[in-house]
């Protein structure tokens, strides 16, 4: 494969939206869900989405959805890993984690994070957005992941361990800095305030 594959991570409960499936949320002419999609399928070579309960409520999409493999809503964590197995499916070596709830992030991710990837010779690198005042602030759902990394992530969590930077840190873990002008490109939907924030922003785009 050319390209890495990519996973979307929309296994949360999104508790401060009342529930439910945040990515089916109507956003622009589709959904939040659809939006993050257009994004992501012009920088990977196949698509998987990890989502917990019953698949069908995604059929319309055309991807194959990946529960998580580790019990109990583990995080993100839990979704890289689908990912990972389901890329080693495939035969893929990288996999590229993006938020279904972040409809405006880079188009240019992947190629960042490939190349964050190959200056370092690192195994993950994850998205940094630039603040003027604390230096890069990790995006810990946007990152590049090898797939020879999943046995270890396996028996991490396994273990308990559920913080992304946790475990990207003692893996050797290097970073991609994005530029938050004219908005953070990693802001995310959370709230109804920030659904509408998200229309607007999407109606002001050139």
């Amino acid at each position: 494969m050319t390209k890495p594959v990519g996973i979307i991570l929309a296994g949360g409960l999104a508790t401060r939206m009342g529930g439910g499936d945040k990515g089916l949320l109507p956003l622009g002419d589709g959904t939040l869900l659809s939006q993050v999609i257009d994004r992501l399928a012009p920088q990977v070579e196949a698509m998987a989405l990890n989502a917990n309960g019953d698949p069908t409520r995604f059929a319309g999409l055309g991807l194959p959805i990946l529960p998580d493999s580790i019990d109990g809503f583990a995080g993100p964590l839990a979704g890289v890993l689908a990912g990972l197995d389901w890329a080693a499916a495939q035969g893929a070596t990288q996999v590229v984690s993006a938020a279904a709830d972040t409809p405006f992030f880079p188009r240019d991710l992947v190629d960042r994070l490939t190349q964050a990837a190959r200056a370092a010779n690192a195994p993950i690198v994850l998205a940094a957005t630039l603040d003027p005042d604390r230096g890069p602030m990790r995006q810990p759902t946007f990152g590049l992941w090898d797939v020879t990394l999943r046995d270890d992530l396996r028996t991490a969590l396994e273990d308990g361990l559920r913080k992304v930077v946790q475990w990207t840190d003692s893996n050797g873990a290097a970073q991609a800095v994005f530029d938050p002008d004219p908005f953070d490109p990693f802001f995310n939907v959370n709230t109804p305030q920030d659904l509408t924030r998200a229309q607007s922003l999407l109606e002001s785009a050139p």
